[in-house]
């Protein structure tokens, strides 16, 4: 695994771990707010896609490695997609996203704005932002949220306090025209499953749609179910 440090348009320097192989294809994995590329979790996930696929694995601007304020999907796509650019210039002949929470509606904003990518898994992403629940106070939440604490993770994360306007998924999904994978928990107490569910309903392109009845939120999805978690990701790039 190498780090590698690219300059979006804006001038942000943004860090992703990068995992090769010289394969033909990579997959560009995109964490939700306060998760960063270095967490244990989105570690396992890396490593879980690079059994099949190289993978680069982002540091969002205001988290980790990477400079800048994390905005909340407001300027983000900027990050995603000088990742993307780099991986075409890697020559790669299939690029895929895979973005979790804010991570996983950044990945579907991107589908609708740049047509450079073959397939998008989408895992408890938003359908507005204003409308997410965030019930902090559940122990399905803050439980979740203790059980993966790391300090280093926690110290990295520089939030802009200012408003900005934001893209709200459900505006622009039947613009996406990569072939996407959904996946949400139907106990989600952070961005309840009907996100998902409506943005897959109102989505045109080929499409999935995987609910875990018990499972919760983005990563935690895999964290809970990593056999067929992984089984339903690789099948799906691999049609």
């Amino acid at each position: 695994m190498e780090e590698i440090r690219v300059l979006t348009e804006d001038n942000v320097e943004i860090a992703f771990n990068k995992y090769t192989k010289g394969r033909e294809a990579v997959v560009i994995v995109a964490p939700g707010w306060c998760m960063t590329k270095d967490s244990k979790a989105f570690k396992q996930i890396s490593e879980m896609f690079f059994s099949e696929y190289d993978v680069y694995c982002l540091d969002f601007r205001g988290h980790g490695k990477s400079k800048g304020l994390y905005t909340f999907t407001s300027k983000e796509l900027m990050d995603l997609h000088a990742a993307v650019k780099y991986a075409e210039i890697q020559g790669y002949k299939k690029i895929f996203l895979a973005g979790f929470s804010l991570g996983g509606g950044l990945v579907l904003i991107y589908g609708a704005n740049y047509n450079n990518v073959n397939k998008i898994i989408a895992v408890s992403p938003h359908s507005d932002f204003d409308k997410i629940e965030n019930h902090m106070w559940k122990k399905e939440a803050w439980g979740e949220t203790f059980k993966k604490f790391e300090l280093e993770r926690f110290l990295s994360i520089r939030p802009d306090i200012f408003p900005h306007k934001k893209i709200k998924p459900i505006d622009i999904i039947k613009d996406v025209t990569a072939p996407t994978l959904f996946i949400a928990g139907k106990k989600d107490p952070t961005v309840y499953y009907t996100h998902t569910e409506e943005i897959y309903k109102q989505a045109v392109c080929a499409k999935e749609f995987q609910l875990y009845e018990d499972g919760i939120h983005a990563e935690d999805l895999y964290l809970y179910n990593k056999e067929d978690f992984t089984r339903r990701c690789i099948e799906w790039l691999k049609k």
